[in-house]
């Protein structure tokens, strides 16, 4: 999903450590602090952090802008954003039942089977929801 998204991977990756990191924690946490959560070793500098978060931020706005600008001229209504809605819904879902898998004392194999297969059928209907010829039947 990242790859077709408007965001890079370190802009995600900054934009999660910005809206998780006090979630998980309870508590407020200054910028320096979360940039020093960054994968790398020696994490970043807040003005590099602060940055790379005003980019990601500013993607997203300009994704849901691009959304609203479709609704507005009639290309893209309600009706048309229902797959992709679904779909969005669908991978929270299994997002929900992934985790509670990996959270249960004992793990079968069945359960990881269905797992697997969930995420294959979401692989497949993503894979088809972003192909060009699907979108313009679509909008």
């Amino acid at each position: 999903m990242l790859k077709n998204s408007q965001l890079t991977k370190i802009q995600l990756e900054t934009l999660l450590i910005d809206v998780l990191a006090e979630k998980i924690s309870g508590k407020r946490i200054v910028y320096e602090k979360k940039a020093k959560m960054r994968l790398i070793k020696s994490g970043v500098s807040r003005g590099s952090f602060n940055r790379t978060l005003a980019q990601a931020r500013t993607n997203v706005i300009k994704s849901i802008y691009t959304v609203i600008l479709l609704g507005y001229l009639g290309i893209l209504d309600t009706p048309n954003l229902e797959p992709y809605i679904e779909i969005a819904n669908r991978i929270r879902d299994y997002m929900k039942a992934y985790q509670a898998f990996w959270k249960e004392e004992i793990k079968t194999k069945e359960h990881l089977k269905v797992l697997q297969i969930l995420q294959q059928n979401l692989e497949s209907e993503l894979s088809n929801l972003s192909k060009q010829r699907s979108m313009s039947k679509k909008l």
